[in-house]
């Protein structure tokens, strides 16, 4: 058959009943469902009432016995072993403690060393027995006892026999011996599978030199080296063994003995009176730096590796720099250590030196460099923040120098002379010792940035005159502005962010001068506008200009003797600037950074002019006048609201400072405009309601008026309060306008009841005693007698209230 055919022919071949038919079909299926339902729905129901009544038997119930569950165990037996065997273990051995201490003297010579000879002995005998029958726990826990049991002969061998023998002599050939003897006792091979004799023996091996240095009143350097070769011998055991806890101990007598080691030597090396205690410290120091250096070459691939490069190359430079510092002045300590750690990268490109170590040496040379960029991070500190500190006594006259510019109220650090080349040295290092290709980048960046701060700080250090300084400072600017301009990226943000802190740093300096004031601010403001042609930078450099005008009118202005009222005028003028620059910008992203200093500016032109009422109103009428013009950009309209916040203000400010009282004065100037702004509105769109249109305009003057007309005692303010009360309600009224109906009704109700309170008090102080409470009742009945009427009346007004606009 072609495909024509089957195409012409399937649709017939469909079997699709009609409507009718359908519609049979699933109703009966629906019957059938429904039925299938309601069956299950009994069943159920006698399955819960069979199933509430446990007390019957169930004919389905088989006859089984009750299933008893075994509680469940809540402590595993290997752990129940290991309690039992270490809580005898401790018993067996605080037992021994007590006959050593308390029953040893009530036995001869020949009992004593029986006792402790057959004990001791058969104590570390048994375990050999106990692992041939598999009980290794219980073996340990003998072990352990019989290890116990060598120190209590060796205490009881010093008290019989030894006692006039030096105690702490004695105690480090005993640990020595006890740590010989437990190393052997573990590495027999019948005790070979013991895991506690090993770790014990290392333990008792961290006193034997450290004991025997304090026996024989060495000194300071003596008992530091005894810890430092202690911790070598603990390196070569972790060196040696592969894991387990014989190196676990180890590794922490290596890294615990050394580390007291490690301070003691450090503390010799800054505490050292001449070049021959520092050699000494600085002996020790390279000591401490060859164990953790052969650590690392000798296990180049553990992780701790690399921290113990890093370690072995921060000792070398502590000692090397240690004994530099003895033999040059105090202020070069650093830059000695800075050389030795410079020094160090020298070893980095050894290809014969494994990874981790030239790692480590590079990872200990950037340490160092940090260390001494952060010595001199107070001196760069002062000459940035110290003139800050001086705001109080502003142009009182140019400093001598530099230096007295910005450390006139702060300390100067001491010995920093080397402080800018300490920069340069840690500049030179990151431009030329950084090869990756990852990291270069930044470290030019960073580069850039020290040498940035030995500019800032030589005028000060060497105590240059007072204006070099500043032309120092105004050449930074310039040149980082200008590196803006031709870079992209990390670059530019660096170079902008090193501009505004120069700036900032230039301006508190130039304060001291009048002269200088003007002459920085000037130039500043030039910079940062000239930088703005920039887009990229243009977000922060525009308002920086804009800020920098803001601070020269105002120094402009107190150089003419001006008072701050006066010299608010031309700060506005920055602001009004400001506007004009926005709306010229459009949709920048300089834009909105450019109006936010703007309105800045202006708020402090107000705060200027606050204590001069009259030029006040004109600094407020002006804002409005920028805010108003902001307004008609395209997205600035919620700026109206502002400008017309302000005139208000500018308007109040002025009848107050003419010693105006009346508030219709304050009031009517709102009202009118709030008034036909709210016509037009509704000319425009008529749905909108009058509460929206005129309420606020008729608040803010039938209110006010209120007040004043209740305390008025006059007649002339509550007549013409009356009359437009009757007014509003009478236009409310002839319109449909919700808003004023109820206003100006409410108004001229209040203004009649104040008006004749005085007679209705008269009439009532003239009647009888009963009359008031007469006349209540009778207006209570005549309530009562209407209440539906009222009730009906009251709907009445309701509705035509609703219907109004």
């Amino acid at each position: 058959m072609s495909c024509r055919v089957t195409r012409t022919t399937l649709p017939a071949m469909t079997h699709l009943p009609p409507p009718a038919e359908e519609l049979r079909l699933l109703d009966a299926e629906l019957r059938q469902l429904d039925a299938r339902r309601a069956q299950l729905l009994t069943r159920r129901a006698w399955l819960v009432a069979a199933l509430q009544q446990p007390q019957q038997p169930r004919p389905w119930a088989s006859a089984q016995p009750p299933i008893t569950v075994s509680p469940r165990p809540e402590t595993a037996a290997p752990s129940v072993q290991n309690v039992l065997l270490v809580l005898g273990g401790v018993l067996l051995t605080l037992a021994a403690a007590v006959f050593t201490l308390v029953s040893w003297g009530q036995m001869g010579i020949a009992g004593r060393a029986l006792v402790l000879g057959a004990v001791t002995l058969a104590t570390l005998t048994a375990p050999v027995a106990l692992l041939k029958r598999g009980l290794r726990s219980t073996a340990e826990s003998v072990a352990g006892l019989g290890l116990a049991l060598t120190v209590l002969d060796a205490y009881a061998l010093h008290a019989a026999a030894l006692s006039g023998t030096d105690g702490t002599g004695y105690a480090a050939a005993a640990s020595a011996v006890l740590a010989l003897t437990w190393a052997a006792y573990g590495l027999l091979p019948v005790t070979a599978a013991l895991r506690l004799p090993l770790p014990c023996a290392l333990a008792a091996a961290q006193f034997p030199l450290l004991l025997w240095a304090l026996s024989a009143d060495a000194g300071a350097y003596a008992i530091t080296a005894a810890l430092l070769v202690t911790a070598g011998l603990d390196a070569v055991a972790v060196v040696r063994l592969t894991a387990g806890a014989a190196r676990i101990t180890a590794v922490a007598g290596a890294y615990g003995v050394g580390g007291w080691g490690v301070l003691g030597a450090g503390w010799l090396s800054l505490t050292a009176g001449g070049p021959s205690d520092a050699s000494r410290a600085g002996a020790l120091l390279l000591l401490a730096a060859a164990i953790a250096l052969g650590t690392a070459r000798q296990e180049p691939g553990r992780k701790h590796a690399l921290g113990l490069a890093i370690a072995s190359g921060l000792l070398v430079v502590a000692a090397l720099g240690g004994v530099a510092r003895s033999v040059v002045p105090s202020q070069w300590a650093v830059p000695a250590h800075l050389a030795v750690g410079v020094a160090l990268l020298g070893a980095v490109p050894a290809e014969r030196l494994p990874d981790a170590m030239r790692r480590g040496f590079a990872w200990a040379s950037g340490a160092v460099q940090a260390l001494a960029v952060l010595w001199t991070l107070p001196v760069v500190a002062v000459v940035l923040l110290g003139p800050a500190v001086g705001l109080g006594r502003v142009w009182s006259g140019a400093p001598a120098d530099a230096r007295a510019a910005v450390a006139a109220d702060v300390p100067w650090p001491p010995d920093t002379a080397p402080a800018p080349l300490v920069l340069v040295a840690v500049a030179a290092v990151l431009a030329l010792a950084v090869r990756a290709q990852e990291w270069r980048g930044r470290a030019r960046l960073g580069g850039a940035g020290l040498l940035w701060a030995t500019a800032l700080i030589l005028p000060a250090v060497f105590e240059a005159p007072y204006l070099a300084g500043m032309l120092v400072l105004g050449v930074l600017t310039a040149v980082a502005l200008y590196a803006c301009r031709v870079t992209e990226g990390a670059a530019r943000v660096t170079a902008l962010v090193l501009a505004l802190v120069t700036a900032a740093g230039l301006t508190l300096v130039s304060l001291a001068s009048q002269s200088a004031t003007l002459v920085v601010l000037s130039a500043l403001t030039a910079l940062f506008a000239a930088a703005s042609w920039r887009a990229g930078v243009a977000p922060f450099t525009a308002p920086a200009a804009l800020v920098h005008a803001a601070a020269l009118a105002t120094a402009s202005g107190a150089a003419a003797d001006w008072p701050p009222a006066r010299t608010a005028l031309p700060v506005l003028a920055v602001a009004g600037a400001a506007a004009l620059l926005a709306a010229r910008l459009g949709a920048s992203r300089t834009t909105v950074p450019v109006e936010a200093v703007g309105a800045a500016v202006a708020l402090f032109a107000v705060a200027l002019a606050v204590t001069d009422p009259p030029m006040l109103a004109l600094v407020l009428a002006l804002c409005g006048v920028i805010a108003a013009g902001t307004a008609l950009r395209e997205g600035r309209r919620p700026v109206g609201y502002p400008a017309t916040a302000l005139f208000v203000l500018a308007a109040w400010v002025r009848l107050a400072a003419w010693d105006v009282g009346t508030p219709e004065a304050y009031t009517l100037p709102v009202t009118v405009p709030a008034l036909l702004v709210g016509a037009l509105r509704r000319r425009r769109d008529p749905q909108t309601s009058s509460w929206t249109a005129y309420g606020a305009g008729l608040t803010v003057t039938l209110l006010p008026s209120l007040v004043t007309a209740w305390a008025d005692p006059y007649w002339p303010r509550p007549l013409l309060l009356g009359g437009a009360a009757l007014l509003v309600t009478l236009l409310g009224a002839r319109h449909h306008l919700q808003a004023p109906l109820v206003l100006g009704g409410s108004t001229l109700a209040l203004v009649t009841l104040h008006e004749l309170a005085p007679y209705v008090v008269q009439v009532t102080g003239a009647l009888p005693r009963w009359a008031p409470p007469a006349l209540a009742g009778l207006l209570l009945l005549a309530l009562g007698a209407t209440y539906e009427q009222r009730i009906r009346d009251v709907r009445r007004v309701r509705e035509a209230l609703g219907r109004m606009d």
